[in-house]
């Protein structure tokens, strides 16, 4: 039992949260950017709502809570 906990506590740190190496992202920091492109938010297009891109990224990639989703969004400003 203890093994496998350290097992899935290890993949959970490593899978989620550090940041890759790649990019310095982290999965839920790609997922915005992801339903960002989706929703055609580029720079020069009028700004839309941050609730508009939480519910994308909850209702297609992040089936979690929302404040998981609003936190990492500030976070990426």
């Amino acid at each position: 039992m203890r093994r496998s906990y350290m097992d899935y506590a290890m993949s959970v740190i490593v899978g989620r949260a550090l940041p890759d190496i790649r990019d310095g992202l982290k999965p839920v920091h790609r997922r915005i950017l992801f339903a960002m492109n989706e929703l055609g938010m580029t720079p020069d297009k009028p700004y839309k709502k941050c609730a508009r891109v939480v519910g994308e990224v909850l209702g297609k990639y992040h089936p979690h809570g929302d404040t998981a989703v609003y936190d990492a969004l500030v976070r990426l400003a």
